[in-house]
């Protein structure tokens, strides 16, 4: 197999919306819903055993859409359903959404496990994503507010057996009627998930660049495809977008041998590093033998093999994650003794949305935590003393923040009282209990590296302090740190989706510099659609590769690899 790499401008650059950003499809670093099990995988691997079940990628494109915007070409989307016996459909996964294209080759990849003495019936829906959705992560998008554009079905055997793994199915309308209408066709390609640590940390840039801009310069970025054994391409990663600028240099990335599938595949890459020569570009041409060479050419400044460890391979080595919850105290919540209150406490036991944040949230992540004793704050009330703080123990102590309450009853228990003995005021600032969770993540580097902290913020409002905010997310980006965001109540949080950074525009601080890496998930409670998807699933999805990006960012290695390093 061999590698594609192409480039464009910014047009193309910024096609791509929503989605995991085009994560790393390591199956360990995704919460997958379609059968496969990281835990009980690793419970059978454990023991001796082998998986009942192979692990399968399923690429998407798609040929000849149909066109339902008019000032533009459609922004299409796929989701790919599982059939149940009882006809039911559960949702497997959804590519990202790639702008202004009828024949789109989405990145993202769809992880199911193929079982071959099971039927394992496909539904692929393929829709028009509406403009003024694009900012919220492809995961919330409610299906029913998208232009449909047609679907397909096929058994995922249907796909493995064939001699290139690659079955082209004809798109229809979704009651099913065969009428002579071209909706075009999708096809799908499926890989087996190969179960290799190995990984190549590459880093590139460009010179002299064509300029396709008229008033600037190119935007550009590189795409890398795989080539696989049909000759047709399979695209892996998709590089940030450079703005103006005809020399790019990108920031390294990592890629796993399993989207290389060989170390073949990257063999000419460590070629050029080695050799510091330049590959030249060349514009393809629909007559064979007249392709255009150009003057721009291709570096490969950074070639690091390394080894590619998986969360679970952290957590099981002893790794934990600390939890710490922030509530928000402000006015806006309402009294807590009125029934309409998002603070109030209702007599017959149903939770309140703080309550179900905190109860959710906080029993997944428990488990990945020795002690459960779990710092929780408020901010934006009067406190004990009479004055308004921005960060204030629940359980009404003075000082000590990092001292927490005894697990998730612990934190119910804090809050319950916090109600009766804070008065609600304002305004909303998260800029102090970003930098408390900060400093505990920043001290805990100097004793123990195996420390990851998760602070939930639960909050109703509307920012008063965003610049700062920023600032301190910023700030935190270099520590073991990932912030939850869960907004209740019928505030416009647009604001929170800005520091979300889903956009794949990371943020920047007041003095212009860029955050490390995304440390943020935000998700409104109003908008977790139909119940399909949990607060918890939303939420937690991209902590692992939060977590791994942490990590292999510094080189931080599973503690037992540490130790027989150490020993050898």
């Amino acid at each position: 197999m061999g590698l594609c790499l192409s480039g464009s401008d910014v047009r193309g650059g910024k096609q791509a919306i929503g989605g995991a950003h085009l994560r790393p499809t390591s199956t360990a670093d995704q919460n997958n819903v379609s059968g496969q099990n990281d835990a009980v995988d690793f419970f059978f691997k454990s023991r001796g055993l082998h998986a009942l079940f192979t692990q399968i990628e399923l690429s998407l494109s798609a040929s000849k859409l149909r066109d339902l915007d008019i000032a533009s070409k459609s922004d299409p989307m796929a989701v790919v359903y599982a059939k149940k016996r009882d006809g039911r459909l559960e949702e497997i996964g959804r590519t990202e959404v790639i702008m202004n294209n009828l024949n789109p080759a989405w990145i993202g990849k769809i992880s199911i496990a193929f079982q071959f003495e099971i039927v394992q019936p496909l539904l692929f829906r393929v829709y028009d994503v509406d403009t003024k959705y694009h900012n919220i992560p492809v995961k919330m998008l409610k299906l029913e507010d998208q232009d449909f554009l047609g679907e397909a079905s096929c058994v995922l055997s249907e796909i493995v057996t064939k001699q290139n793994r690659t079955l082209t199915l004809k798109l229809h309308n979704n009651y099913g009627l065969r009428v002579s209408r071209n909706f075009g066709t999708l096809s799908v390609h499926a890989e087996e998930t190969v179960a290799s640590k190995s990984a190549v940390e590459i880093a590139f840039r460009c010179s002299h660049l064509q300029n396709v801009d008229l008033f600037s310069k190119s935007d550009p970025f590189l795409r890398i495809s795989r080539i696989v054994e049909s000759g047709n391409s399979v695209p892996i990663y998709k590089t940030e977008v450079i703005n103006n600028n005809l020399n790019p240099i990108w920031r390294p990335i990592t890629l796993s041998m399993q989207q290389f599938v060989s170390k073949k595949s990257v063999g000419d890459l460590e070629k050029l590093h080695q050799e510091r020569t330049g590959a030249t570009f060349m514009l393809p041409s629909t007559q064979r033998g007249h392709d255009k060479v150009l003057k721009s050419q291709l570096f490969v400044e950074k070639f690091v093999e390394k080894e590619q460890y998986s969360f679970l391979d952290y957590i099981s080595s002893g790794f934990e994650l600390n939890f710490m919850v922030a509530v928000d105290f402000t006015a806006s919540n309402g009294n807590p003794r009125n029934p309409n209150s998002l603070h109030y406490i209702d007599p017959s036991g149903r939770l309140n949305s703080y309550q179900q944040a905190i109860t959710e949230i906080g029993e997944v992540i428990q488990f990945y935590d020795s002690d459960r004793r779990f710092p929780a704050w408020g901010f934006g009330g009067k406190t004990f003393d009479g004055t308004v703080s921005h960060c204030f123990n629940l359980n009404g102590r003075a000082g000590g923040f990092e001292v927490g309450v005894d697990g998730v009853e612990g934190i119910m228990a804090a809050y319950a009282s916090a109600l009766n003995n804070v008065a609600l005021a304002g305004p909303t600032l998260f800029g102090q209990v970003i930098n408390t969770a900060a400093r505990i993540a920043g001290q805990s580097l100097s004793y123990d590296r195996s420390k990851y902290f998760v602070l939930l913020i639960i909050t109703d409002g509307v920012l008063t302090d965003l610049q700062e905010t920023k600032d301190a997310l910023v700030r935190a980006s270099d520590l073991p740190l990932s912030i939850l965001i869960v907004g209740v109540g019928g505030a416009d949080f647009t604001q929170m989706e800005i520091l979300d950074a889903d956009n794949g525009r990371r943020l920047e601080s007041s003095t212009d510099r860029v955050a490390t890496r995304d440390i943020v998930q935000f998700v409104p409670m109003r908008e977790v659609h139909s119940g399909q998807i949990s607060v918890v699933q939303a939420l937690l999805e991209e902590l692992p590769g939060q977590f791994l990006t942490y990590m292999r960012c510094r080189d931080i290695k599973p503690l037992n690899v540490q130790m027989a390093q150490t020993c050898a």
